[in-house]
């Protein structure tokens, strides 16, 4: 098939998307978001803030029989950071009929101190919502710590009776930790950018979700570059290695990622667009036939530029892309 209406775009500005909530996948470890690209343009690169505990906010025994004290702190709501008082003598209520009770510590999405009793039992549960479990608190709520009453009489909270260990009893803003998602292609087709968390989320809010995640991001704008050529994908090599041993030949395979590259003439090489973009991290996209828009090469990587300057032709550059990944085929 003949390359005369190939061309390439690339990333050439971006689009800001403000904070906004991303989906679960489903399995409480990969949030998704409205858009297929992540800029990671420096400067244009996602900034990710699920909700929960930034700063203090830890509790610890009241002075008084049946409260704790809360430390003044800070957490993240809605992507926004939000300052929340201390309380040195939050009321805990102690149950009424049986001696197993379960109470969590929360700020609301009000940004206030609240406690949210769970069912009283005969035995403590470690079932969420269950009789004797922790109980599910509201959507838009960060849970601070549980604590596990197993006595009807009155007391000092004891240490031992507040749990707010992060994603068992306490949701931290910053843990589990997440890995960006620029781009996801599978099965030829361009999924959602977003993030993937190393663990599943704490499931504590009513009916049984996780905390709600946030993000800001930009989306990549791509234009054609003029007078391109000789464009190369990055992708991965492989090598064998041998070792002669007794009576045979080990061998070893390893395998590397080389660079991309391309081919690029300018009108003074100096001023054009992609000069002043040189050394930033863009999107790339490659089709081998320009009207058919649903068949591409996608890579994303750092834009490296030598340029030359004859004094018959006009000014030209050899282009590089470092990329972390190779190049990915979009297809569907």
């Amino acid at each position: 098939m003949s390359n005369d209406n190939a061309a390439i775009y690339a990333e050439m500005s971006q689009d800001l998307v403000a904070m906004t909530a991303l989906s679960d996948d489903g399995d409480q470890t990969k949030y998704n978001s409205a858009d297929r690209l992540w800029s990671k343009r420096s400067g244009y690169t996602a900034d990710v803030k699920p909700n929960g505990v930034a700063t203090g906010l830890s509790i610890t025994p009241g002075a008084a029989n049946d409260t704790v004290a809360v430390s003044a702190g800070t957490c993240y709501l809605a992507g926004v950071l939000t300052s929340v008082s201390a309380d040195s003598a939050l009321s805990v209520p102690r149950p009424a009929v049986s001696n197993y009770q379960q109470l969590a510590i929360t700020v609301t999405s009000a940004g206030a101190l609240a406690v949210v009793e769970g069912s009283e039992h005969t035995a403590f549960s470690e079932t969420w919502d269950a009789d004797g479990g922790s109980p599910l608190i509201p959507v838009g709520s960060i849970l601070l710590g549980i604590v596990k009453y197993s006595s009807q009489t009155s007391a000092v909270v004891s240490a031992s009776e507040i749990k707010q260990t992060s994603n068992s009893y306490r949701e931290s803003y910053n843990f589990p930790t997440w890995a960006v998602r620029a781009y996801e292609v599978e099965n030829s087709a361009l999924g959602y950018a977003g993030v993937d968390f190393d663990a599943a989320l704490l499931a504590c809010h009513t009916g049984g979700i996780p905390k709600a995640v946030y993000a800001e991001y930009y989306t990549p704008e791509f234009a054609k570059l003029a007078e391109t050529t000789d464009f190369v994908p990055p992708e991965t090599s492989h090598s064998v290695s041998s070792t002669q041993i007794y009576g045979k030949t080990k061998g070893s395979s390893s395998s590397s990622l080389g660079q991309g590259s391309f081919t690029a003439y300018f009108e003074d090489g100096i001023s054009d667009a992609m000069v002043t973009m040189k050394n930033e991290s863009l999107f790339f996209k490659f089709f081998q036939d320009e009207l058919v828009t649903s068949k591409y090469i996608l890579c994303q990587g750092k834009l490296g530029l030598t340029r030359s300057f004859s004094p018959e032709e006009d000014p030209q550059g050899s282009c590089t892309i470092s990329a972390t990944d190779e190049a990915v085929e979009v297809t569907a």
